[in-house]
């Protein structure tokens, strides 16, 4: 098949499906006479997987490395793989938690000390110090 029936059947672009030929998730195609791309029924398939990885949280770089084995990857490797995959996901959630208890913080002391007529010293939100500053200017 074409590249335009290939991103046709996946719901790629074009470009997208040259981008990762290049970048070896992709194998090269067969030629045609006429120079075209010729792209079999498992090249379909690589780029499901592919999208499915991406939609995942799986990084180029993650998914490149199966692929480059050449082997299929075993089910104990495979787990091992998405437990990584979990682990990650769980440690950015604690940052975003973190970050949106800070702001939450943030939010509420600049209400109050702006209902108060004052304002905080720039200096000390940047060094992450909530904590009013006494008289600063009014706002």
């Amino acid at each position: 098949m074409k590249i335009g029936e290939l991103a046709d059947k996946t719901g790629m672009a074009s470009s997208a499906i040259r981008y990762y030929e290049q970048s070896g998730l992709l194998p090269k195609p067969e030629r045609g006479a006429n120079g075209y791309r010729d792209y079999s029924e498992a090249a379909v398939e690589r780029l499901r997987r592919i999208q499915m990885a991406q939609s995942l949280g799986f990084s180029l770089e993650a998914i490149r490395s199966v692929f480059a084995s050449h082997e299929e990857l075993s089910k104990d490797d495979l787990l091992r793989k998405l437990d990584g995959r979990l682990q990650e996901i769980e440690q950015l959630m604690d940052t975003l938690r973190e970050q949106q208890q800070h702001l939450r913080s943030l939010r509420t002391t600049l209400r109050e000390t702006w209902a108060e007529g004052e304002c905080l010293n720039t200096a000390s939100l940047i060094n992450g110090k909530l904590a009013k500053p006494g008289k600063q200017g009014k706002h």
